[in-house]
């Protein structure tokens, strides 16, 4: 696997911590608030949100790169 590869999965499996911890946090607070449940249901959201974002950053993320790079240029 050369370095850029590299980069770009280490980058979305770390972005996709980030990013799925703090939204799934933020959206059962809202939704169900902090209960005896709130811990198990929150790692079980951000688990799976997190199998859906790391691809989808792998995947979407040049392309959405590129259409920023030819808006900016």
């Amino acid at each position: 696997m050369n370095t850029q590869l590299k980069r770009k999965v280490a980058f979305a499996l770390s972005m996709g911590i980030v990013t799925t911890g703090i939204i799934s946090f933020a959206i059962l607070a809202l939704n169900l608030g902090f209960s005896a449940r709130f811990v198990p249901v929150w790692l079980r959201s951000w688990g799976m949100g997190y199998l859906i974002v790391v691809p989808a950053i792998l995947l979407i993320g040049p392309r959405v790169q590129a259409q920023v790079d030819r808006m900016i240029n």
